[in-house]
């Protein structure tokens, strides 16, 4: 794979994304591998694979087309499709396009992914829709169940990973998105450590999507959509996660303090329903109570609202927790405080 060459424009056209069939692929490739070296994957594996197995027993064809499509050194183009680029797609939108891969498309990859001609009881007319009834499969059975904590997590990587860009530019956000990859400068991106060509990723749209098994890959779209999946850093989302100080949390309560607290840097809503866990329409209330307490202030950035602490805010928090830094609060507000109460 070697590295990308990116143009200014692509770059900057790029987005992270959300994408349910890259988190079923993900999960599928880590029921398939077996092992797992992050010790809750492996309790969640010891979970789930029996079933899975009984399954693949019951359908050799798909076995044996899952052990060579994902099985050697590059995965089959079919099975692992870029997400749509508007919006995020629901699962049946994107496993349909896999369902109706031709076979001749479908052959041709899994002759790539296998390095030569393929097993005859592949030469058959239904891998698209047998590969898509596997994806199927893990998602109702699986992913779906969990998708609400799944996309929390997800969601929550974003956040941490646009942060990152706003501080230290795509070379921040990008070096430990994935093993091997790096920013190098000069518009190239190494995706991996493999001695391979470049590819020129000129007039392409790019997307990142995070993923929240320990695996990852790279796809692409008749040179047109490049996508990197990328397991999502548990480190770096908890990171974003910081426990809320026990003071704070009873005076305020537990969730509405979860809010307060982070709001160090302007978020939207739709951040702060990520990094807390908590519903748009909680996250809304306990907005609505700090505003009018004068807490926390917002701006108009685009199209979204942004969402940061007051100095009454600041000045609450720096009394709640006296041994945590903060950023300097003036001294006039915080007798203001203690005198009259939020401004």
């Amino acid at each position: 794979m070697g590295w990308w060459q990116i143009d200014a424009d692509t770059l900057a056209g790029s987005r992270f994304t959300v994408s349910p069939l890259a988190e079923v692929t993900a999960t599928l490739k880590t029921l398939q591998r077996g092992t797992a070296a992050h010790p809750g994957e492996r309790t969640w594996l010891e979970a789930h694979l029996p079933a899975y197995r009984a399954r693949l027993a019951e359908d050799p064809i798909t076995a044996l087309l899952l052990r060579i499509g994902f099985g050697g050194g590059w995965n089959a183009d079919f099975l692992t499709p870029p997400p749509p680029l508007t919006g995020e797609p629901a699962f049946a939108a994107e496993v349909a396009a896999i369902r109706a891969t031709s076979d001749p498309v479908a052959r041709a990859d899994l002759e790539v992914s296998m390095g030569g001609p393929l097993p005859t009881a592949l030469h058959r007319p239904d891998l698209g829709p047998r590969a898509a009834d596997i994806l199927d499969w893990v998602w109702t059975r699986v992913v779906r169940p969990d998708w609400p904590r799944r996309r929390r997590i997800i969601e929550a990587d974003i956040v941490a990973r646009t942060g990152q860009l706003g501080r230290g530019g795509w070379a921040a956000a990008l070096d430990d998105l994935r093993p091997g990859m790096r920013w190098l400068g000069a518009s190239r991106l190494r995706i991996n450590a493999h001695d391979n060509p470049p590819r020129e990723l000129g007039g392409a749209r790019l997307s990142f999507v995070p993923v929240t098994p320990e695996r990852g890959w790279v796809a692409w779209e008749e040179e047109r959509h490049y996508a990197v999946i990328y397991p999502c850093s548990g480190t770096l989302a908890d990171a974003h996660r910081p426990t809320v100080p026990d003071p704070l949390a009873r005076l305020l309560g537990p969730a509405r303090a979860g809010v307060l607290f982070r709001l160090d840097t302007p978020k939207s809503t739709t951040q702060l329903v990520a990094l807390t866990g908590q519903g748009l329409g909680s996250v809304g209330r306990h907005l609505k109570v700090l505003l009018d307490a004068h807490l926390v202030l917002r701006r108009r950035s685009g199209r979204s609202v942004l969402y940061y602490r007051s100095p009454a805010g600041d000045a609450l928090l720096a009394a709640q927790t006296p041994d945590r830094p903060h950023a300097p609060v003036d001294p006039d507000t915080v007798r203001a405080v203690a005198r009259d109460g939020p401004p």
